[in-house]
């Protein structure tokens, strides 16, 4: 229905003294707070281009319900100015106005609740209006969302040809559209009849139909129709399969479920559109990924199924090369429809009468439906030669099912074939009734039978043929760092997700310090897992530095000369230290460690008129006691600062040394081995051999406080308090720059440097063995993923491993290109290197029962260009055929299989081996 534009004026007695900026921010907070409160389908919302309203959330700060990064600004803005958003090519007829078909929420616009829009009209005037209705989306739970795009229909007028543009929503029924057709041509309702007019044919009667609405008659955007006049028109005759505009034919259930057949589906031309958009709007103003937000409302019922019709097999073309056409950014869908029409276990399944199979009274299903419009569209596309077929129908389902897929935004092929697998299987499941099943802890049983255990269970409730060719089993592995409790789990899985190894591991680079002064700080670099942890970090760096057997270390990060925090928690997030950032790791002899001893450096800036300033890496050892004086401190000192010594006797320190650190040219190990007898044989004055200082350079230390701010000398009879941590200044003098190599304590290394590298000709391949290795590597759980373990009563941050039990006939691999965060989204255009024949699994499968799991590749969902946009296409090998064949939307032409890898692989489809299938494999 046209919402025609509104004029909201000025109540009587509003001063037109313009409001301070906290009040309209209090005033639109309180306003739509309200609004989610009173969610109902009809209520209104305008698009406001988010351009004019940055500048007023800029101008009253973040408001509450409304996303705001900005900071407050003294500026008022201007009058509402929406002319960056509208179309200038609208031509639908009426006065509502067109917004740009490609805009974003958030980004291009926004949506304001009714009573928003009238306050800031009043304040601010301008326009125009551009109101859009709250309806509700979806089947089963609702969920709310607001038609930012309401259809537009193509009226082709018989009389003359000429074409009019409607626009009404996808929830007016077809009386409404009757109704507005007839307005806009000026014509009696009862000698008017509307066609479904695809590629300007005739293709079905729509009905005047008082409740169904366009969405189930699936009239979509810029849906082609015929206005027929005519003063005989009796509509009423025109009934039966075309009375419904649905391709799929569509009619109500009857209760005896033996007179409904669905062997095949009817093979009527298929319509074309380019989709819906649809925005939701939410007050707290976060969006997912799909571009809308949900409330969740009540139920909503239909029972339809597919009118009889028989698959024609026989015509004289060759079957499952038909194309796809595309519905306006719906190649993501084309791309999954594909490779699962290809599938060889779904061809023969769908190409039968599989109506004993639909289960209908699911209520984790779709009753059927989903399954009923992806067979009728597998049917077609194997019937249907090679004229490429409109997946109108199914779309209009989709979305029905699933209003995430809805609209004109590109979503991810593997997204959508997780849905569809498991609503496939919902639809198919043979069982009616799901028994409750207590799962059983593993309490050390065998691992076979736990497994069979877990799979009886899992099909007591679940049983389709979805689970019989494309589900797994794998097994997982908790452990819980605290008291070591070991919880074992058995789960299905119907495809893995495999990280690609440079998304999985980083390189690090850590300086060592000696805690004991026996050798020079070195960096090392080392390789750990991504998303691991501190005590994997430890543990690499120990390997790398020859860590003995009764050595430790800890981690710090060292930041603007200070030790800015100590990496304590060896179950501390890896994610937590940044590239740029500055990590050291303390060597140290295990035992008491009672008091720790920081040691922070200062030099005199003569730049700042001789204050005193911070440099290079603090020092930290453990006192073996509690210090009583001064001079115990200064002793200390002295040995940690032993390798830095100038003296002839160490001026192997110096050779091959190169920004303060050893190069790769030097002598290394000479160096080292210098470094570690050197403490005994330097002369520091007649007590040296009793670690006191009194010779030729006795340090300035002062004791600081916690934060450095307070500071007081230290001399050698000083008594220094006992405590836990001693922080302590240093303040080197020109004796000690004459005495001790300072670089070894400046240009700290950045845990990774991002400078400039050389562009390779070729990124470095990567095998589909190494990203399923890096897909059962162990791995700590992420600090929001937390065990609850049963032994601990808490939730714990456990280590976690996978190991595959038991694969399935079909095996989908999803190569996890895609990386998100708050800050970055990234997409690899890693190559990965896989098998199309012999893909050999059996290594990798722990349940060693002398099954062979040898796959070969059939099809591959490929995903070209970058985030945010990007085109999917598909390679699929028919069924008995050994040609494979590049299925881009309507577009389909033979490849050869030496050019179906490239790094635009993205989900890949394998079929298993059986025994005589490999035998012709390994003779050809």
């Amino acid at each position: 229905m046209t919402i025609a534009e509104s004029d909201f004026p000025i109540d009587n007695g509003v001063s037109c003294v313009p409001l301070s900026p906290e009040e309209e921010k209090r005033i639109v907070s309180e306003l739509v707070k309200k609004s989610e409160l009173n969610l109902k389908e009809g209520n209104l919302y305008f698009v406001v281009s988010n351009r004019w309203f940055s500048r007023w959330q800029r101008y009253v700060g973040d408001c509450a319900g409304m996303l705001s990064t900005d900071q407050q600004s003294s500026d008022r803005p201007g009058p509402i100015d929406n002319s960056d958003i509208i179309s200038n090519g609208s031509n639908c007829d009426g006065n509502d106005l067109d917004i740009h078909r490609t805009l974003a929420e958030e980004t291009d616009y926004v949506l304001v609740p009714q009573e928003v829009w009238e306050r800031l009209l009043e304040w601010y005037k301008g326009g125009p209006a551009l109101p859009r209705k709250l309806i509700s989306q979806g089947v089963g739970q609702k969920q709310y969302s607001i038609e930012v795009y309401p259809l537009c229909l193509k009226v082709t007028d018989a009389r003359d040809n000429s074409v009019s543009i409607v626009k009404l929503s996808k929830k007016a029924t077809m009386s409404e559209l009757y109704e507005l057709v007839c307005k806009v041509k000026g014509v009696e309702p009862n000698e008017a009849s509307i066609w479904d007019y695809f590629n300007l044919s005739k293709q079905s009667l729509l009905t005047a139909s008082d409740h169904q609405t366009l969405e189930d008659a699936n009239i979509t955007m810029d849906h082609d129709i015929l206005l027929d006049v005519s003063v005989d028109t009796d509509r009423s005759t025109h009934s039966g399969v075309h009375s419904m505009g649905n391709e799929l034919a569509l009619v109500p259930l009857e209760p005896q479920r033996s007179t409904v057949s669905i062997a095949g589906g009817p093979a009527l031309s298929n319509g074309h559109t380019t989709g819906s958009g649809f925005n939701l709007y939410q007050g707290s103003g976060h969006t997912t990924g799909s571009g809308f937000n949900s409330y969740q409302g009540s139920s909503v019922s239909s029972s339809l199924t597919t009118v009889d019709d028989k698959y024609d097999g026989s015509r004289g073309e060759r079957g499952g090369l038909a194309g796809l056409q595309n519905l306006g950014n719906t190649c993501f869908m084309n791309s999954s429809i594909q490779c699962l029409v290809h599938t060889p276990p779904l061809v023969e399944f769908f190409l039968q009468d599989y109506s004993d199979e639909i289960n209908m009274d699911n209520p984790l299903g779709m009753r059927g439906e989903l399954a009923l419009a992806f067979g009728d569209l597998l049917r077609k596309l194997w019937s249907s030669g090679r004229t490429a077929v409109a997946p109108r129908a199914f779309k209009g389902k989709l979305a029905r099912f699933a209003p995430q897929f809805s609209g004109y935004n590109q979503h991810d092929s593997q997204e959508l074939l997780a849905f569809l697998l498991d609503g496939l299987h919902e639809d198919l499941n043979r069982v009616k009734q799901k028994p409750y099943i207590e799962m059983k802890d593993s309490d050390g049983r065998p691992d076979e039978e736990v497994a069979y255990e877990c799979w009886k269970n899992h099909m007591a409730r679940n049983d389709s043929l979805i689970v019989d060719e494309c589900q797994g089993q794998y097994k997982s592995t908790l452990v819980c760092p605290e008291c070591g409790k070991i919880s074992i789990t058995f789960d299905p899985f119907m495809y893995l997700s495999l990280p690609l190894p440079s998304t999985v591991t980083r390189t690090m680079t850590v300086t060592v310090f000696y805690c004991d002064g026996s050798g020079l700080p070195m960096p090392y670099t080392v390789t750990v897992l991504k998303h691991g942890c501190c005590r994997d970090l430890g543990q690499a760096l120990g390997t790398a530095c020859c860590l003995k057997s009764d050595e430790m270390l800890f981690l710090a990060e060292v930041y603007e000369n200070k030790i800015y925090r100590y990496l304590d928690n060896p179950l501390e997030s890896l994610t937590s230290i940044k590239d740029e950032e500055h990590i050291v790791a303390y060597r140290f002899k295990n035992g008491a460690r009672k008091t720790k001893l920081e040691i922070t450096h200062r030099c005199l800036d003569n730049v700042k008129g001789g204050v005193k300033k911070i440099f290079g890496t603090p020092l930290v050892t453990y006192l073996a006691e509690d210090p009583q004086y001064g001079a115990n401190i200064e002793t200390y000192v002295h040995r940690m600062l032993a390798p830095l010594r100038k003296a002839h006797s160490s001026t192997k320190y110096h050779e091959g040394k190169e920004n303060g650190f050893i190069s790769a040219d030097g002598d290394e190990q000479s160096s080292i081995s210098n470094s570690q007898s050197e403490p005994r044989n330097m002369t520091f004055g007649t007590s040296e051999q009793e670690g006191t200082s009194c010779g030729e350079s006795s340090f300035q230390l002062a004791l600081t406080d916690k934060d450095g701010y307070n500071w007081e000398p230290i001399e050698k009879e000083s008594v220094i308090k006992p405590d836990a941590l001693i922080k302590v200044y240093l303040d080197w003098t020109e004796k000690e720059y004459e005495l001790y190599d300072a670089s070894y304590l400046r240009d700290l290394p950045e845990v990774h440097k991002t400078g400039f590298t050389v562009k390779k000709t070729r990124p470095e391949a990567i095998s589909l063995f190494s990203c399923l290795e890096a897909f059962l590597t162990e791995e700590p759980l992420g600090p929001d993923d937390m065990w609850y373990c049963p032994q601990c009563k808490e939730h714990r941050q456990a280590t976690k491993k996978l190991d595959l039990w038991k694969l399935p006939e079909i095996l989908v691999f999803h190569l996890k290109r895609f990386s998100y965060s708050r800050y970055l989204k990234n997409k690899l255009d890693t190559f990965v290197n896989f098998p199309i024949h012999n893909l050999d699994l059996t290594k990798y499968v722990k349940n060693k029962d002398g099954t062979s799991y040898v796959y070969n590749l059939y099809a591959i969902s490929n995903h070209y260009g970058g985030l945010g946009g990007g085109h999917y296409t598909a390679y699929a090998k028919l069924i008995d055929d050994n040609k494979w064949y590049h299925f881009d939307d309507s577009h389909v032409s033979p490849v050869n299989e030496a050019e179906i890898k490239s790094s635009a692989a993205y989900v890949l489809f394998y079929q298993r081996v059986g025994s005589e299938d490999q035998m012709e494999v390994e003779a050809s």
